[in-house]
């Protein structure tokens, strides 16, 4: 594991934290509405900036707090393991695909946000790596861990809907495929380039797969 400082978890810390705030002295301006992903304003009005913006605004001090947590500790971990540049590709990845994934499923009059969908993605990311290093004990030991944490967290989901679940998953399957594609580095004998590749591919199809589906939602709507 890399040794350096985890600067961008940081750097995604302040940036989460700086927004809250701003949503909490200048709440007039409906920070949450204007950037979380309410997929008619992406339909009607084409702002498809919220396929992004989601990832970094919260809805209540508990929700920042929780996420800031889990991000601290788990960005320090991915980011160490995955080095500075893969671990930001991997993180706005997840949560761009975890908000289009939201676009595709949730209810036309949701409006959904936080970074739960981009930390879900670096626990899916985590456990490409345990697959690929089942010989390393410590890792394994991580993995099972997490994989409880994401079971647990889908199962409470199912009772919660407060809970954007769809965004989890999206972010779950979003980290594991970018994880998948930039790779650990120096493990070239662990993570074939062919398999890069086709990982890369199914990004797309499924960020393709859940256009169409957000899509034909609406059309079923008119």
């Amino acid at each position: 594991m890399r040794k350096d400082k985890p600067y961008v978890m940081y750097v995604l810390f302040a940036i989460n934290t700086i927004v809250f705030l701003m949503q909490y002295l200048l709440s007039g301006l409906s920070i949450e509405n204007q950037l979380g992903m309410f997929s008619p304003s992406v339909i009607w009005q084409h702002q498809y900036w919220r396929f992004i913006t989601p990832m970094f605004i919260h809805f209540g001090l508990m929700h920042f707090a929780l996420n800031g947590v889990v991000l601290y500790y788990m960005g320090q971990q991915c980011e160490a393991i995955f080095g500075h540049w893969r671990f930001a590709v991997i993180y706005l990845l997840s949560g761009v695909m975890g908000n289009f994934a939201s676009f595709a499923f949730n209810s036309p009059t949701t409006l959904s946000g936080g970074a739960s969908t981009a930390i879900f993605g670096l626990f899916g990311a985590f456990l490409v790596v345990g697959l690929h290093y089942r010989d390393n004990g410590a890792i394994q030991a991580l993995t099972r861990q997490f994989a409880l944490f994401i079971l647990m967290n889908l199962v409470f989901g199912l009772f919660d809907s407060t809970i954007d679940i769809w965004g989890h998953l999206g972010g779950i399957i979003g980290g594991a495929l970018s994880g998948w594609a930039v790779a650990v580095p120096h493990s070239q004998d662990r993570f074939s380039t062919r398999a890069r590749v086709t990982t890369v591919l199914f990004f797309i199809f499924a960020i393709v797969l859940f256009v169409f589906f957000g899509l034909r939602k609406f059309s079923m709507y008119q």
